[in-house]
């Protein structure tokens, strides 16, 4: 039955319905991503500052505050957590039954933000988070099965391309609703529709045959347990985890832009208007299209490792230019951002998660991706709290918590260094059983 299944596997094409729904669920979350993380909900909570609990009153821009602790209070839960269902999904041999009520967590609690209290709404986007995440550690984990070796880096950029397609939709709900109807219907029509796209993967995304493991599946209380040794095995092979604190470091300073913090900085420095906010963003999503899409084919032919090399200097140039820009009040260099930062975020994501794969043994790369999903949502917790403290507590100007960003992505340059991309030859025990 093994030896039927692993030439199954060997033979595996991914059909082009397969791959297509797999990439809606891109778009899917990318409306959610930008919608509600990057962009409204943080515009609600400072619109909404006033009405946080007193405790938050005490300090120096409490909107601030507000939103880094919700961010690490939900990037927390899914360090626990991802490592776990991606062991889960590994020890099971499928992804999608993961995926679907993951899904649902983030769907649920989105479609009542901002229709209850301040302190409820941050809850409300806790769960949202929570879900959102633990559902990208399985979808990563679905590359694989829509791809083969010689696709990986198109199919990956085209999921990020299609995805950013969904930040048009984001912002367009927006143009059309914000006005008249508020940043509730906003969230609702957002879940609504990050429902409706993910439905096709659940559907008719096929994985390629895998055995089930024998024994019982991973338990909840062992997840600490599992993460330290997940840990333990990334380290006993070359590169993965020199990798993964590499992408600690630069995802801590992507995820905190666009975890909101770049929307606030925008309105509170530079004086933002709304619509100045989507224009920006709208500019931004036109460069993630083209990195994600261009992107994914430079993977393919010059490898990750070197687009992703590049990717980063490109974020060095794009955050020094958000420091001079608040700094001297020169409001169009953040065009300039949105420009160059649309493009690296893009090709970020097409780059990494196929570097990712290339690197780690296929048994175990839904429990790899876990950790790769676990250090991204740490360094979320990393980069928001730096803010916090540095903005709210400390009282220190915003250019200098940019500063502090634009320091990991240096750092993460040099880490990476010493990581190369070429494929590995895996032996029986490290591959699919």
């Amino acid at each position: 039955m093994n030896s039927q299944v692993n030439h199954a596997a060997e033979q595996w094409h991914p059909t082009r319905l397969s791959v297509a729904s797999w990439a809606t669920y891109d778009l899917a979350n990318t409306i959610f991503a930008l919608g509600v993380g990057s962009l409204y909900f943080a515009q609600w909570l400072t619109d909404s500052a006033a009405d946080l609990p007193s405790w938050f009153q005490r300090f120096d821009e409490p909107a601030d505050l507000a939103l880094a602790i919700t961010l690490d209070i939900a990037m927390v839960i899914v360090i626990v957590l991802g490592p776990w269902i991606g062991a889960r999904s590994d020890h099971r041999g499928r992804r999608i039954p993961y995926l679907a009520p993951m899904t649902v967590l983030a769907v649920v609690p989105t479609f009542f933000i901002a229709t209850v209290g301040v302190t409820a709404s941050l809850g409300l986007f806790v769960i949202a988070l929570v879900g959102f995440n633990l559902g990208s550690v399985v979808y990563d984990a679905l590359l694989p099965d829509v791809s083969t070796p010689a696709t990986v880096g198109r199919v990956s950029g085209m999921g990020i391309g299609v995805g950013y397609i969904g930040s048009f939709v984001a912002v367009l709900l927006g143009a059309l609703l914000l006005d008249d109807y508020g940043e509730a219907a906003v969230f609702k029509a957002i879940a609504v529709l990050f429902l409706i796209f993910a439905i096709p993967t659940f559907l008719f995304v096929k994985e390629r045959p895998k055995v089930a493991e024998s024994g019982p599946p991973p338990s909840l209380r062992a997840s600490a347990r599992r993460l330290i040794q997940a840990w333990r095995r990334a380290r006993t092979y070359d590169g993965v985890a020199r990798f993964l604190v590499g992408r600690f470091l630069y995802t801590d300073a992507v995820n905190t832009l666009v975890g909101g913090f770049l929307t606030i900085y925008v309105i509170e420095e530079l004086g933002f208007t709304d619509s100045q906010v989507q224009g920006l963003l709208g500019v931004a999503i036109v460069g993630a299209i083209i990195g994600g899409f261009g992107g994914g084919r430079l993977v393919d032919r010059r490898g990750p490792r070197w687009l992703l090399h590049r990717v980063l200097w490109t974020w060095m140039v794009a955050i020094s230019l958000g420091i001079v820009a608040g700094a001297l009040g020169i409001s169009s260099l953040i065009w300039v951002l949105g420009v160059l930062g649309g493009l690296a975020l893009g090709a970020t994501w097409a780059a990494d998660r196929v570097y990712m794969q290339r690197i780690s043994p296929p048994r175990h790369l839904g429990e790899f991706y876990g950790l790769y999903a676990t250090v991204g949502r740490f360094a979320t917790i990393l980069g928001p709290l730096s803010w916090g403290v540095i903005v709210s507590i400390l009282g220190l100007p915003r250019e200098l918590a940019l500063g502090v960003l634009l320091i990991f992505i240096v750092a993460s340059r040099i880490v990476l260094q010493g990581v190369d991309d070429t494929v590995r030859e895996w032996g029986v025990a490290d591959l699919r059983r």
